[in-house]
């Protein structure tokens, strides 16, 4: 028997892995296709397919597959026909069924705007792979997903931008949807500012369950809207208290304006629902001149709709419909408005009605005064204005009309006013601000509502009161910001004299209504007046000046006044260095009138009066001792006189005797 040698056996040794290998090989089951085996074909830029006549590519991009969300799971787990075992899968594949894996999403879908219009063969119904891409998909969070919040507009935009293919072939109610969206506060949000919190078109109509308003379902229907918006702005009840009535949110949200027909979701338009009840609807009725209603005192009230006049006012203008004031319609009643109540403004008018609620016309309304002026008599009722209208009775230039129609001298207002002002519309129209107002068009002129407010209007000794003493000086500070500001660094402001005394107020110098220009001679000879009130002493002793002579004798509208010295709104007594009279500036204050002044002639006691032995001790005792000089000469030589006249006259009929006597013995 031959021996084999030890290499002969190790090398037979070294062939059996071989052996094995091709064994396995051999006998081996035909395996499925893997991605290697597919892109081995698609990842040919070249490689084309024909569909419906159509050349399409069948090219896969092997790094954005490798990069997609999807590079896991492998080809065939979407492809699913293609997991066939050999070299070769059906051509063409069937189309990939998202919802294999995400049965939900598709469930939604299906039922969706999208959805529905797929199933009727709409060429342009978007399917999965129209937002989301096809070997691409990424994550919603990744910035090069189409689905990420910056790209959405730009993905919604492909099928609704105005002018596509499908905005030509389909009526899409609203238009230039993207375009409004990049110009409202949310569009430019995200496009300007980069706000990745902003909305975007899927905040509001969701992702996959896109329904039109009309959808009940809908989260941008009617009754959705808010809790859609509230998504985000969560504190709308709160931010909106001056606006609609808060607990008509949850108790009546029928009755509440939804957020988009005040707010435009895509700028420059506004959404308004469809009411079964429209103007058409009311007008059937109400457009009869001679619709009348039979009152429970047996009195008759028309209850025409002129609607010509009502489509010229601000609420045809924001196309609010009947339905929205008259609230509380019944289908089952005949006719539907039956019993529907009167109607109530602060549905939409919160804050305002609150306030008047609050002011002195509410409280009057509240006990059943008849004189009580409601909404609609200073507003109108169908024919409501906006108050920037020039034809409105709320418009600037209007308002003291509006006001003087019950606060006219004679009118229901003034008859019951006990107060000191009187014949208040006629001081106002001929104030510096009537005056404005009326005869130079300034719009800016204060009128009665820029003081005592639109609808909080209080008396003025109520302390909510804008026109009560602690508050005046805030409610002139509205248009006088500068005035006010100086006014408040014065001797008269409470900020600087800690005093027990009554300090003055604007309308203490100016009046409340017959405010005068304070340039003009009228107002100038008044100053003195108005300052004597709380400074009678100061303006006896001007008299005694060379200013007061001056101006007893000339009339005095030229001649310094206590203004020229010590300023109007700026008044500080002369130790304040801010004092216009302090040693800093008072040759400055001196020459505004005299040019040539100094230091010398601002020495000048201008006040000095010898009645104040306190004040000025020198000039009194001096005025006594030259009084009392005068008053002894005059008197001693009074004295003299009154004995020398006596013996004046008998030396003088002395000497008259003697002459007689001499003349007879002559």
């Amino acid at each position: 028997m031959e021996r084999r040698t030890g290499r002969e056996r190790g090398f037979g040794w070294r062939l059996l892995p071989l052996a094995i290998l091709a064994i396995i090989l051999l006998v081996r089951p035909a395996s499925a296709l893997d991605d290697g085996d597919c892109l081995g074909c698609h990842n040919d830029p070249d490689m084309t397919s024909e569909k419906n006549g159509e050349e399409i590519s069948l090219f896969v991009d092997e790094a954005q597959f490798a990069a997609s969300s999807h590079a896991s799971n492998g080809c065939t787990s979407c492809h699913t026909d293609a997991k066939v075992k050999g070299d070769e899968h059906p051509v063409p594949l069937k189309s990939v069924n998202c919802g294999k894996c995400h049965a939900d999403v598709e469930s939604i879908y299906r039922k969706s705007l999208h959805g529905q219009a797929l199933a009727k063969n709409d060429p342009f119904a978007p399917y999965c792979h129209d937002c989301h891409g096809k070997h691409d998909i990424l994550p919603a969070s990744s910035q090069k997903s189409r689905i990420f919040i910056l790209n959405v507009p730009a993905t919604c935009g492909r099928c609704h931008r105005e002018g596509s293919a499908m905005t030509k072939t389909h009526d899409i109610p609203a238009k230039n949807i993207i375009e409004n969206y990049s110009m409202s506060m949310h569009g430019e949000g995200l496009t300007r500012k980069g706000l990745t919190v902003t909305a975007v078109c899927s905040s509001c109509h969701t992702s996959h369950n896109v329904q039109p308003h009309t959808n009940p379902e809908s989260s941008i229907s009617r009754q959705n809207v808010s809790k859609t918006c509230m998504k985000c702005h969560a504190n709308i009840e709160q931010t909106h208290v001056k606006i609609v009535r808060g607990e008509l949110w949850e108790k009546e949200p029928e009755k509440v304006p939804a957020c988009v027909e005040c707010h435009a979701p895509h700028k420059a338009r506004r959404v308004l629902y469809e009411d079964s009840m429209n103007n058409a609807y009311c007008l059937n009725c109400h457009a009869n001149p001679e619709l009348k209603k039979i009152e429970a005192d047996g009195s008759e009230r028309s209850l025409f709709m002129d609607m010509s006049r009502f489509e010229a006012s601000v609420h045809a203008e924001k196309r609010i419909a009947c339905v929205k004031c008259h609230v509380n319609m019944d289908h089952t009643k005949n006719p539907v408005c039956q019993g529907s109540g009167k109607v109530d403004c602060a549905i939409c008018h919160a804050g305002q009605t609150d306030n008047y609620n609050a002011s002195i016309h509410g409280q009057l309304a509240a006990k059943g005064d008849r004189n009580a002026p409601l909404c609609t008599d200073c507003h109108g009722k169908h024919e409501v204005q906006a108050r920037t209208n020039p034809e409105s009775p709320t418009f600037a230039r209007n308002v003291p009309e509006l006001c003087g129609k019950c606060h006219r001298e004679g009118e229901k207002a003034a008859l019951r006013y006990t107060g000191p002002e009187k014949d208040i519309v006629r001081h106002y129209k001929e104030s510096i601000h009537g005056k404005g107002l009326a005869e130079s068009g300034l719009m800016v002129s204060a009128t009665c509502t820029s003081c005592h407010t639109a609808h909080l209007i209080l008396p003025e000794k109520d302390p909510q009161s804008t026109v009560n003493r602690a508050n005046v000086l805030n409610t002139c500070a509205t248009c006088h910001l500068g005035i006010a500001e100086t006014f408040k660094t014065s001797i008269h402001s409470e900020l600087v004299s800690k005093t027990d005394k009554k300090l003055p107020l604007c309308h203490d110098c100016h009046t409340s209504h017959a405010i005068r220009r304070v340039d003009v001679p009228a107002f100038r000879l008044l100053i003195l007046e108005e300052c004597g009130t709380c400074h009678a002493s100061e303006t006896e002793t001007y008299f005694d000046t060379y200013h007061g002579k001056a101006s007893l004798l000339s009339g005095g509208e030229k001649t310094a006044k206590c203004s020229d010295c010590h300023g109007d709104h700026d008044i500080l007594p002369a130790y304040y260095t801010k004092s216009r009279l302090s040693r800093q500036n008072v040759v400055e204050t001196c020459r505004t009138c005299h040019p040539n002044s100094n230091r010398k002639f601002t020495g000048y006691l201008t006040h000095a009066t010898h009645h104040d032995k306190e004040k000025y001790p020198y000039l009194y005792y001096t005025f006594w001792a030259m009084s009392s000089l005068l008053i002894g000469t005059f008197a001693f030589f009074g004295v003299h006189t009154l004995f020398w006249i006596p013996r004046s006259f008998r030396e003088r009929f002395k000497r008259r005797r003697q002459h007689s006597h001499e003349r007879f013995f002559e």
